[in-house]
């Protein structure tokens, strides 16, 4: 599996950790911070800069065959 590395302020790394955080202990995704949705679109800015996929024509094909390898014991 290639690596990929973005970088973090460690603001939006505080602000993502707190929201990974409550998802993974409440079950739900949901912004309580406008800080939680900048930092959400910052890291999207910054993923886009290192992935070509996204804007493949095969990007259906791709991101199904990423889920299914991320997928626990399947």
């Amino acid at each position: 599996m290639e690596d990929v590395s973005i970088g973090l302020t460690k603001d939006e790394a505080l602000v993502l950790f707190e929201f990974l955080s409550r998802f993974s202990s409440q079950d739900v995704l949901e912004i309580q911070d406008q800080a939680e949705e900048r930092a959400l679109w910052n890291l999207t800015c910054s993923l886009e800069k290192v992935l070509a996929e996204p804007f493949s024509e095969r990007w259906v094909e791709i991101i199904s065959a990423a889920r299914a390898r991320l997928r626990d014991g399947e």
